[in-house]
């Protein structure tokens, strides 16, 4: 699947440690039908051993293609070519990027978190296709976040790396601090709990549709 910016406009992130209670394909399913418009599967400290994580991830790469939703695979190269992702999103501490690009190919989709001008810049240079940028706020979706860098970082990234690359906010956004992060220069906004633990994903989903609809962006 080709990567298209208007894909990161609501990029929904989420595996079954961030549904407990429910079902995770339902709660994709739901999300879909709300209006995301990319979903990155990211299984972390759930209790799924590999053989349920594949079995789980291949219920959703299947739902998103069927909805023409890009699938994207957290941190894990190995499981991407596994469940013949459309792309891989990793982090500082994971394989190199330019690694990863080589590993994936040309035409899989590679995000690349970055919290700085410096690191933004070197994703470019080893071959993302946009850099995930976070967190904003105060986040518990991710144990191992650090402390909010706000919208300000995307300002200061953007003025570093242009107008054209695409950039996507992440960390405790919620539906009204989106038109601050889509102000600051973020072509999208990546959510996990404010979707997965609101019980009601379709409604969540629509709710970050109306908020970015007020962008220009859209």
């Amino acid at each position: 699947m080709s990567f298209v910016k208007n894909s990161l406009s609501l990029y929904f992130i989420m595996g079954s440690q961030d549904c407990p209670h429910q079902d995770p394909v339902r709660v994709l399913e739901q999300a879909i039908n709300g209006g995301i418009t990319c979903f990155q599967y990211r299984e972390k400290n759930s209790g799924l051993h590999m053989h349920q994580t594949v079995l789980l991830g291949k219920k959703l790469r299947r739902l998103c293609r069927e909805h023409g939703i890009p699938f994207l695979v957290n941190d894990r190269v190995d499981l991407a070519l596994i469940l013949e992702a459309d792309g891989v999103h990793i982090g500082q501490e994971d394989l190199p990027a330019s690694e990863v690009r080589k590993i994936i190919g040309p035409d899989r989709i590679l995000g690349v978190s970055a919290e700085t001008p410096a690191e933004a810049e070197q994703a470019m240079l080893d071959g993302a296709d946009y850099i995930g940028v976070g967190p904003m706020y105060s986040t518990l979706s991710k144990k191992d976040a650090g402390e909010p860098i706000g919208p300000d970082a995307i300002q200061q990234i953007r003025r570093q790396i242009g107008s054209d690359f695409p950039i996507v906010g992440i960390g405790g956004i919620t539906p009204e601090r989106t038109p601050q992060v889509m102000e600051a220069g973020a072509d999208g906004v990546a959510v996990i709990s404010a979707i997965s633990k609101s019980g009601e994903p379709s409604e969540a989903a629509r709710r970050f549709r109306q908020y970015l609809s007020g962008s220009t962006k859209l």
